[in-house]
């Protein structure tokens, strides 16, 4: 049944040397702490980033994101997939369209809305059930916009938080695009064309789409 859900691909790619070193760690613990403690490093140990967006396959992998700095949502969700593969935990990535609503400001002037779509997520499954988590959002940032850090463990779904400590609508989601054993390279540049079409008129004749 979830053997599919275990693959090294081309952006899973979990027997590279990068997410070989994700997980050194990890090996001893029990699967719940496997899968507590790997959310945590990808979750703070790369800054979110929506303003490097990839458009060639490579980006997306799994060990060249590894060596960033930042992530985008879906890449820091790509990176948590890979390394929960390589753990034998199966999981899978899920895309969907959210809005956010606290500082959006940048975002309305680099994207020209507050939506992202598609936006990455993870389903893991662990007690024969599969379970959502968002690690896009690090610790630092959340405690920049006063929003309380998100915690998984893999026992409950744990995405965006829909309001801020101050009761404020912080995140919502618009649409549910789907679970999918492998990255859908050409589903997300179709959706981010659709989405940003003059931005991605921009920069379709380059490698990505990094906006200062």
């Amino acid at each position: 049944m979830t053997t599919e859900y275990l693959k090294s691909t081309h952006y899973f790619d979990y027997e590279s040397p990068e997410i070989q070193t994700l997980v050194q760690d990890f090996h001893s613990l029990s699967e719940q702490e496997k899968i507590k403690q790997l959310y945590l490093k990808v979750r703070d140990g790369w800054r979110y980033n929506p303003y490097n967006i990839g458009l060639t396959n490579d980006h997306f992998k799994a060990s060249a994101i590894y060596n960033k700095p930042t992530a985008h949502c879906i890449d820091k969700s790509v990176l948590y997939v890979a390394g929960l593969r390589a753990l034998g935990i199966p999981s899978r990535i899920r895309l969907a369209k959210v809005s956010n609503h606290i500082a959006v400001e940048r975002l309305v002037e680099k994207l020209g809305t507050s939506d992202i779509a598609p936006h990455g997520m993870v389903e893991v499954f662990f007690n024969n059930k599969w379970v959502k988590c968002s690690p896009a959002f690090n610790k630092e940032l959340c405690d920049k916009f006063n929003v309380d850090v998100l915690e998984f463990d893999g026992t409950e779904d744990s995405i965006f938080q829909e309001f801020n400590k101050d009761e404020a609508q912080f995140m919502s989601y618009k649409e549910d695009y789907g679970s999918f054993d492998d990255l859908p390279i050409e589903f997300i540049k179709d959706t981010f064309k659709n989405n940003y079409p003059k931005l991605y008129e921009q920069y379709k004749d380059r490698t990505e789409i990094d906006i200062k």
